[in-house]
């Protein structure tokens, strides 16, 4: 299991709208297979479940992304899932980080321009 957490500045909807595109644009096998949009004591959340296939770890892994906006902070909490093809320990954990690494680079690159811009 890989976790990234980052809290930061910026607009709710063009980033997740952002993210979600970067996500699947960035591997041809990443999928979103659930989406989910909430609004609770003007706090916004979303969740994104991504599933790609690694060819790493000749196996699927799924990418848990929570979202979390009120005004113009951002917290995002990702989990990855499912990277091992052991029976009952994790061998394999490659095809996790791997994924996460291609959520941070999107996140790390609009938190700069943001920034930049903001």
């Amino acid at each position: 299991m890989a976790v990234y957490n980052r809290t930061f500045q910026g607009n709710y909807d063009e980033f997740s709208s952002y993210l979600e595109s970067s996500i699947l644009s960035g591997s041809i096998s990443a999928s979103l297979e659930s989406k989910s949009k909430t609004v609770f004591h003007g706090v916004t959340c979303t969740v994104l479940v991504f599933e790609r296939y690694s060819y790493i770890g000749k196996n699927r892994v799924s990418l848990n992304v929570t979202l979390l906006g009120h005004e113009d902070e951002i917290q995002l909490i990702a989990v990855t899932s499912g990277g091992s093809q052991a029976v009952f320990w994790k061998v394999n954990t490659l095809g996790e980080e791997s994924f996460i690494d291609k959520l941070k680079e999107p996140v790390e690159a609009y938190v700069a321009q943001y920034q930049k811009n903001g």
